[in-house]
């Protein structure tokens, strides 16, 4: 496990308090090579969807280096989380993860992301997404590094990436991942409930109404669509609420473990995923 901090060189990115897009080609280069391809493809996707450049990323860019106190707290709260990270993982999991974990500033590509850089398994980590949501502090810096980890681990000791995915396979493979993921950040944390994304008022709200997002998100799943679904991202909302589906996929693989390990669950395949799946939404409806 590698800990990388960019944030030094990050700020050249800017000038005069302006977020510079060829100052940032400069840094990301030199700071991070082989992920400026990576961030510019995810920022035309978004902008082909329907974002714009002006209105939805500048604004979140340009606010980096005018909050100086959010970025000092972030940028502490990621050397803290990540002094013992490794030992941490080993002690609960009996085995570490083998990826770079960076503190970058990205063009609003995610607060975490991971993902392959010159082929090496990479945990981004976006200061500006980071400090948009304030997840700043201890607790927030750890569910989020932790959460990246346990994708990363699911990729090295099981099965994560499925190419060509398409329909409701698509959405009920991210179901699954972010629960496995969620679930790992758990065990970390100690918490069977813990969240990192909001506060107990979101996690109540969940609780509450555990049956009608399942039911929701099992109705929708037909015709889920990037541009339709409503479960996954900050950007998304499900009657108010945001991340949903991770609180979702948190219940869905507590279930999975009541008859099976969780070193057995992350190499589940596609076809595996849907009939349990089934038995959940049974168990629930």
């Amino acid at each position: 496990m590698k800990i990388i901090n960019t944030l030094d060189e990050a700020l050249s990115s800017f000038d005069e308090g302006a977020f510079d897009i060829e100052r940032w080609k400069k840094y990301i280069d030199e700071a991070v090579p082989g992920a400026k391809e990576l961030c510019m493809a995810d920022m035309e996707e978004c902008i082909a969807a329907g974002y714009k450049w002006k209105e939805d990323f500048l604004p979140v860019l340009n606010a980096v280096p005018g909050e100086e106190k959010k970025l000092k707290e972030a940028t502490e709260s990621f050397c803290a989380v990540t002094k013992d990270l490794e030992e941490t993982v080993l002690k609960r999991f009996g085995r570490t993860v083998h990826a770079d974990i960076i503190l970058y500033l990205g063009l609003c590509n995610g607060a975490g992301w991971v993902t392959s850089v010159n082929g090496k398994t990479t945990v981004l980590l976006g200061i500006e997404k980071i400090m948009e949501l304030n997840w700043c502090s201890v607790d927030d810096m750890t569910g989020l590094i932790v959460h990246e980890l346990g994708h990363v681990y699911q990729d090295e000791y099981g099965v994560l990436s499925k190419e060509g995915l398409s329909g409701s396979d698509k959405y009920l493979w991210q179901l699954f991942t972010e629960g496995i993921a969620m679930v790992f950040e758990q065990e970390i944390m100690g918490d069977t409930q813990y969240f990192h994304q909001y506060d107990k008022a979101w996690k109540a709200w969940c609780d509450e109404h555990f049956e009608h997002i399942m039911a929701s998100f099992d109705k929708d799943l037909a015709t889920m669509t990037d541009e339709t679904q409503r479960y996954f991202g900050d950007w998304v909302l499900f009657e108010g609420h945001g991340d949903t589906g991770y609180y979702l996929g948190a219940r869905f693989v507590r279930f999975l473990l009541k008859e099976d390990r969780f070193d057995n669950l992350i190499s589940y395949d596609v076809e595996r995923v849907r009939e349990v799946y089934l038995r959940f939404v049974n168990s629930v409806m």
